[in-house]
């Protein structure tokens, strides 16, 4: 009801579907075969090609994602329905962008510094961003409750806070994933960082183990989150 309410309502119903289509991981030719249709016919909907689809349309095209999801072991909507309230006493706090944004233009957004795999940056799509309390998730939230961090989707940005020196965090994050099997799309470690007190070295080795580009930042959050909301619009 959520995806479908969501497209329906959607200026651009079509930039939708592709979104909750790029988040269940499903190529347009698989999504096509499963609904018995051609892969220009989804292509036509998520470019605005066609007439915005109508509610047996929408409908069809949530239930595709749900079956094909299952298919694959229901790690999508596991992860969607670990809806939880938030408050300002949360360790985290999560949010959405309307569609997919390059990890380039996150990373140009908040003047980050690239400490490791810039390479990968430059092929990762996100689909929101998760604002981590470093000292809370660790002292507060109990490792089988690290889903929550990852909001909708894994393909995320983890921006943690109140950072020393980006051990812990990653320690979390690895250790998160025995209990989780799920990894971001990027970590942000907000911090004073410089040539004299980098990103400590164990950090960065775990980092570059798990395969996760780590990036530095010191704009202040407020700023961050000015920013980052820009892409939620």
């Amino acid at each position: 009801m959520t995806i479908a309410g969501e497209i329906t309502l959607s200026s651009d119903p079509g930039g939708s579907m592709k979104k909750w289509r790029e988040i269940f991981a499903i190529h347009q030719t698989e999504l096509a075969t499963h609904l018995k249709v051609s892969s220009s016919t989804i292509s036509d909907y998520e470019g605005g090609r066609r007439k915005n689809p109508g509610i047996a349309v929408i409908s069809r095209f949530v239930e595709a994602l749900m079956e094909i999801d299952k298919l694959r072991g229901g790690k999508v909507v596991k992860q969607l329905e670990k809806d939880f309230a938030q408050d300002e006493n949360s360790a985290f706090d999560s949010h959405e962008f309307t569609s997919g944004i390059k990890a380039t233009e996150v990373v140009k957004k908040i003047n980050g510094n690239v400490v490791c795999l810039p390479h990968k940056i430059k092929e990762e799509t996100v689909f929101g961003y998760t604002i981590i309390d470093s000292i809370k998730v660790i002292l507060e939230v109990p490792v089988h409750e690290y889903m929550m961090l990852y909001g909708k989707t894994p393909n995320r940005v983890l921006i943690f806070r109140h950072v020393e020196n980006g051990r812990s965090p990653l320690i979390a994050i690895k250790i998160g994933r025995f209990s989780t099997d799920m990894k971001p799309s990027m970590i942000i470690l907000h911090g004073q960082f410089t040539p004299e007190k980098p990103v400590d070295p164990i950090a960065v080795k775990i980092a570059e183990s798990e395969k996760i580009p780590l990036i530095t930042t010191n704009m202040p959050i407020e700023e961050i989150i000015k920013a980052l909301s820009e892409f939620e619009k």
